[in-house]
């Protein structure tokens, strides 16, 4: 074999490791891109929009009887008059910031349009920053909220851990004592039958049932919004505010 061949072998080997080293490399970024679109959040603050990239994993398995709280339909909390004639659907997050964006922004206007009977809201239980950047408590948290749903108290509690929402990467709701103590924000809510449930973790399993419901829905990101169906929430180009959504609600 001639110098000059044995040089342009060499150079050609040279020029595939240098490829696949490039194309590890890529690789990597890419399944290091789902955790990171979990910390960042992308927020439209003026235009009333919240919305944060994530990966539907969980470290959560599914497994033993799923226990629904009382009054759920199916892995669905429902909220405001069975006869409202507009339903929006919310997935959320506890430890999702996207969600506390969203809840702050339109949570006067959802509760308004609730308390008028125009709107029902159905809530499924997500826990994908939870699987995202490990911990539990994107499942703990939604456990206390089924807990505090068995009470009747769903909407107040679930106001209650968005307003005290530690940072993301803080997995303070894993800590149930924390729960329990935010419980004593809602009034009757801080009984021994709450403590239990959230102690012995009563609807963990229907909580990550949810959340499987949430990893097959096609969506992929929290808060996901919809309303009579249809997604309304985290399109930069048509951004929704409070006074848009009860337009749409109350005119159709």
């Amino acid at each position: 074999m001639s110098e000059k061949n044995r040089v342009g072998k060499s150079s050609a080997r040279e020029r595939l490791r240098e490829q696949r080293e490039k194309d590890r490399i890529r690789a990597k970024r890419r399944r290091g891109m789902g955790v990171a679109g979990a910390v960042v959040a992308v927020l439209g603050v003026a235009a009333g929009v919240g919305m944060v990239a994530t990966r539907t994993g969980g470290d959560a398995k599914s497994g033993g009887a799923a226990v629904a709280p009382r009054g759920a339909s199916g892995t669905v909390i429902p909220t405001g008059k069975a006869s409202a004639e507009k339903t929006l659907t919310v997935y959320e997050d506890f430890r999702c910031p996207g969600c506390k964006q969203f809840e702050d922004v339109f949570r006067t206007t959802v509760h308004q349009l609730q308390d008028k009977g125009r709107l029902k809201v159905r809530y499924h239980l997500v826990t994908i920053i939870d699987g995202n950047l490990g911990g539990t408590g994107s499942l703990t948290a939604a456990n206390a909220a089924a807990c505090a749903q068995d009470a009747g108290k769903y909407v107040a509690y679930h106001d209650v851990l968005y307003k005290n929402q530690p940072s993301e990467t803080k997995d303070t709701y894993a800590d149930k004592s924390k729960l329990i103590k935010l419980a004593g924000k809602v009034p009757g809510l801080d009984t021994k039958t709450f403590r239990g449930c959230v102690e012995e973790g009563r609807h963990d399993a229907w909580v990550r049932k949810s959340n499987d419901g949430f990893a097959r829905s096609g969506y992929s990101s929290t808060p996901t919004v919809l309303l009579e169906g249809k997604s309304i929430y985290g399109d930069p180009n048509k951004p929704l505010s409070p006074r848009k959504l009860k337009r749409m609600v109350v005119k159709g």
